[in-house]
């Protein structure tokens, strides 16, 4: 039977007050949704608000283009899917076998205290699922509660965008809050490897990557998970 993981992408599009643009980070959607499709699992995009996710558009820079980004902007059907995003409010955890979150700076805003994908993601962890993000969609996790009501992420090994990351970038006064700060507060055992390097780490059902170079490797790990 087809494997199936749902996807889960920002709405959010302003960066603070700055004026400035943000969303998804191209490569963090790309590297993961071609590592899911061309394992033969079918794949959903799905957004708070639905329709088009906004891309960051600092990611469609020459910079950070990478083999599957260069895919992404051949791929019209990839581009259709991400300009018709369902809502949130209308997919289920029972219709899916994984889900993943891409990152970027949008999912701070509005995937952090968000009661659907909080929702969301309680129902994939209570029914053995795993829960997948990558770089600051590791927000997405941070008020999610175990059916004790503590929260998930206590005592869990976690990952996601550095705070020396977040300063090299000269965001820190930008964004609502330090991620790195916040997961370690929910009681997460925050773990990293060099800034920008590719680093993944698993603990039970929850697979969190720390930046745009560790999408592909959160995204095996999940893979590797739903095959189990």
């Amino acid at each position: 039977m087809t494997k199936k993981i749902l996807m889960v992408l920002t709405s959010h599009d302003e960066l603070g007050n700055t004026g400035q643009k943000t969303g998804f980070w191209v490569e963090e959607f790309a590297a993961p949704y071609y590592a899911f499709i061309d394992a033969g699992v079918e794949v959903t995009l799905a957004t708070p608000k639905g329709g088009q996710a906004p891309i960051d558009p600092t990611s469609t820079l020459a910079d950070f283009q990478t083999l599957a980004t260069k895919r992404y902007d051949g791929d019209e059907q990839a581009q259709q899917k991400i300009a018709t995003t369902l809502p949130l409010s209308s997919v289920n955890a029972s219709d899916f076998d994984g889900v993943f979150y891409p990152g970027g700076h949008g999912p701070l805003w509005d995937l952090t205290d968000n009661a659907e994908s909080i929702s969301l993601i309680e129902n994939f962890l209570n029914t053995g699922k795993a829960v997948a993000a990558v770089c600051h969609a590791s927000a997405a996790l941070l008020n999610v509660k175990q059916t004790s009501g503590e929260y998930v992420l206590s005592n869990k090994a976690v990952t996601g965008f550095a705070n020396s990351e977040e300063d090299a970038v000269q965001l820190t006064d930008v964004v609502p809050f330090l991620l790195e700060d916040e997961l370690i507060k929910r009681g997460g055992d925050y773990q990293k490897a060099e800034d920008w390097h590719a680093f993944a780490v698993q603990d039970g059902l929850i697979i969190t990557g720390q930046n745009p170079a560790s999408s592909a490797l959160a995204a095996e790990k999940l893979l590797i998970q739903i095959a189990a």
